[in-house]
């Protein structure tokens, strides 16, 4: 299935994400997906930690052969690259892997090794931003996998909002759901999550910046533990 490409200017697509956002607010998670694939078909991704595989599961059900883009910052456990490697083998989607310009070894030799401690946000910037900011070019919409409880920060994210700094249609399918909706999906439908969840890891992402979380805390936690850094920088 894809959707007739008619042309739309910013404005179209802002405006158009802002009355999204108020109508499906009410819709299921596939009912919203249901309406990314039927607006923007091909021009319409999905974008994937590997933390688990929901919100690629549920969208290729609204467009099979959806593109599900991963971020391969060169940093990642060997839990994730694998739990991406089963999700291209088992699911009915186009995993598109991206990677930064330097690869780790280049990154050290121009800034110095471990940048992830010294200048986590600079770090970030050069191996998740820019590349998926390049990434998502030929895109006019995306989707993510927040969730509401998951933080403070994430606490207001809409079903469907408007990306000022990439000038696209942001889609959070799952944004009203909690832990436990998540994980009642996984189990009725089968779907791939990464084995970190498993052993004591909440929110999973590059091994440097992420420990276990501990009892009480919430589940990004575990992320840049011990500085102010909430956010990697793709999501505001």
């Amino acid at each position: 299935m894809t959707a007739v490409q008619e042309e739309r200017t910013t404005e179209d697509l802002r405006a158009l994400a802002e009355r999204a956002g108020r109508e499906l607010e009410d819709a299921s998670a596939l009912e919203i997906l249901q309406w990314a694939a039927e607006t923007f078909g091909d021009r319409f991704c999905v974008t994937s930690s590997m933390e688990d595989a929901v919100v690629a599961h549920l969208a290729s059900r609204a467009l099979p052969g959806v593109d599900v883009v991963f971020l391969d910052t060169g940093y990642h456990f060997p839990e994730t690259i694998g739990t991406r490697d089963a999700v291209e083998a088992v699911m009915d989607v186009n995993v598109v892997t991206l990677t930064p310009r330097q690869t780790v070894a280049e990154q050290d030799a121009e800034y110095g090794p471990r940048l992830h401690e010294r200048d986590p946000d600079l770090c970030c910037a050069l191996r998740k931003v820019k590349p998926l900011e390049e990434g998502l070019a030929g895109y006019r919409a995306w989707a993510t996998g927040l969730r509401r409880d998951e933080s403070e920060t994430r606490a207001n994210t809409p079903v469907v909002g408007w990306d000022e700094k990439r000038g696209k249609v942001k889609i959070s399918p799952i944004a009203k759901w909690s832990q436990e909706d998540v994980q009642t999906y996984v189990t009725e439908h089968g779907v791939l999550t990464n084995p970190l969840l498993m052993d004591g890891y909440a929110s999973v992402g590059c091994a440097p910046c992420t420990r276990r979380v501990l009892e009480g805390e919430d589940a990004r936690a575990g992320r840049w533990a011990g500085r102010s850094k909430t956010e990697c920088g793709l999501h505001g």
